[in-house]
């Protein structure tokens, strides 16, 4: 009985929230109603960043404006307090910029809080950095 439950409550899940969504296209990690969630907080964030179709994103380690325009999100990690997406970018030029989105916990809600430069075009190795305590 048990495992019938759970079959229909994957199977409701999948009916709700289907993953066909181009912006939420890709591996994901977290894959429940809180990976969709977190997804749907990080685009959020990246609309409200986009202004005239164009996502700003300063690189404090280029020193450059980042003009941006965004593709898709994929993937999701818990690192520390955050969970952490891949969002896909294109540069005026069409290439990949990957940043990751930071989302966290506040009270009920989910907030997207930051975007960091992961990997620019040119760049060999992805950028590392730290969010655990």
């Amino acid at each position: 009985m048990k495992l019938r439950t759970l079959a229909l409550a994957i199977f409701t899940l999948g009916v709700l929230f289907p993953w066909s969504n181009s912006a939420f296209a890709g591996d994901v990690s977290i894959k429940s109603e809180l990976g969709v969630n977190i997804q749907q907080a990080m685009k959020r964030f990246i609309d409200e960043g986009t202004v005239d179709g164009v996502y700003r994103h300063y690189d404090p380690v280029t020193g450059e404006l980042l003009r941006l325009q965004f593709t898709k999100l994929h993937g999701i990690k818990k690192k520390g307090d955050f969970y952490v997406s891949c969002a896909d970018f294109e540069d005026p030029r069409g290439r990949l910029v990957d940043l990751d989105i930071m989302v966290i916990h506040a009270g009920d809600d989910l907030q997207a809080t930051q975007a960091i430069v992961h990997q620019l075009p040119g760049e060999k190795k992805k950028r590392p950095y730290h969010l655990e305590d």
